[in-house]
């Protein structure tokens, strides 16, 4: 036995009306709702001041001690500095923006000057205070370390392989105390 096809169902009056006013709406949205096209509108010069794809803004990273730990702040800079020109920021101490985030230097006045000179993946360090007697803790000793170590550094190794040689008294000694520093902003001693 061969079953009849269902026969077609009616749409209500109502929802056809209402279909066919839907219909009309897309129509006209398709059409433009009466707006007339236009020829191309010049937008003038591309912006300025963008970032290109591709083109970094030079940038330094300084460490200074927060409320949770040692924090790296970017500073836009004109070339990558070399670690002496880093240190000469650090030592600037934190922007009022970076204060108000709680952001302090932890490196005292040392009496004496502070100097970096650069070898293939090291920074010699010559500070003129002695570390053992606390003139520089740990956080002060990061953050020197790890600006160092982020700044133009000959040789081509990332950040924690860089050797940081410090050497106290302004005296260059053949054991300086060498670090590096960590992925956290802490210094370790580097391996001998």
């Amino acid at each position: 036995m061969t079953r009849l096809p269902a026969p077609p169902r009616r749409v209500p009056r109502r929802t056809a009306t209402a279909l066919s006013a839907l219909t009309a709406f897309f129509a006209a949205a398709a059409a433009g709702c009466g707006i007339p096209s236009t020829d191309a509108v010049t937008a003038g010069p591309p912006a300025s001041g963008i970032q290109q794809p591709g083109a970094e803004t030079p940038s330094v990273l300084l460490y200074f001690a927060g409320p949770n730990g040692i924090r790296a702040v970017s500073r836009p800079v004109d070339r990558p500095p070399s670690p002496q020109q880093a240190l000469e920021l650090l030592l600037k101490g934190p922007s009022p923006a970076e204060r108000g985030r709680g952001l302090t230097s932890q490196v005292p006045p040392m009496g004496g000057r502070l100097t970096a000179t650069t070898a293939d993946g090291a920074v010699d360090l010559l500070v003129p205070v002695t570390i053992a007697s606390g003139a520089l803790d740990v956080t002060a000793v990061s953050q020197l370390a790890c600006t160092a170590a982020h700044a133009d550094v000959p040789g081509g190794k990332p950040p924690t392989q860089v050797d940081i040689r410090i050497h106290e008294n302004n005296l260059r000694s053949p054991k300086p105390w060498t670090v590096r520093c960590g992925p956290n902003g802490n210094v370790t001693l580097a391996p001998t």
